[in-house]
């Protein structure tokens, strides 16, 4: 069975742990203060999940989730990632994150900057513009009317494909933005942004996107 590390247990990094764990995926995951603080979560997840450190959750996993504040990407581990498929949840928020320039003024992605941080690896977004609420609740199964649509963006047409398929498993359409470039349309103030859409009102709302 495929082990699916998560590196962050935030509302997200939680969400997707039960997520996944309710398909019968294996998961690892850390967050920044240890894996001791994560029994509570361990424990609602129940026996297919266990805590551990960044360092092991990357180690661990087969796909590896990155769900960490965008100022805390800098930690991410880089070696056990080479090779790996990395799925990126991140947005920017300069209230928390601070302002970063680059961002500023729209001279990259937090996509983009997790890519260069992980040069070796793969990274798709992924699950960044649906509350965390709605991960395990909202999804349907294929082919139900105005099933609800989300974006990924990858420089890999493989990562793309591995994205469709899981969103597909949590019961949920995909749009391809396409590189990691575009990915800014799907993020924070955009039209598509934690808006409940189908496939053809998310089209539409990526085309509406402004930078």
């Amino acid at each position: 069975m495929t082990t699916v590390g998560i590196i962050g247990a935030g509302n997200i990094g939680s969400a997707l742990a039960k997520g996944f764990t309710g398909l019968g995926y294996d998961v690892v995951i850390a967050n920044s203060r240890g894996p001791e603080t994560l029994s509570d979560l361990v424990a609602e997840v129940g026996d297919k999940a266990r805590a551990a450190t960044a360092q092991e959750a990357a180690e661990a996993g087969d796909i590896v989730v990155v769900t960490v504040p965008l100022k805390a990407i800098d930690a991410v581990p880089v070696a056990p990632l080479v090779g790996k498929t990395v799925l990126d949840t991140n947005n920017y928020y300069f209230e928390r994150d601070g302002h970063i320039a680059e961002l500023d003024e729209k001279k990259t992605t937090t996509s983009q900057m997790l890519q260069e941080h992980l040069p070796e690896s793969t990274v798709v977004k992924a699950f960044n513009h649906i509350p965390a609420a709605d991960i395990t609740t909202d999804g349907s199964p294929a082919g139900t009317e105005n099933r609800r649509a989300l974006a990924t963006s990858s420089d890999s047409d493989e990562a793309v494909a591995l994205v469709t398929r899981i969103y597909d498993e949590f019961g949920f359409d995909t749009v391809n933005v396409g590189p990691l470039s575009e990915s800014w349309r799907v993020e924070r103030d955009q039209p598509a942004y934690v808006v409940r859409q189908n496939r053809d009102e998310l089209e539409k709302n990526l085309a509406r996107a402004e930078r």
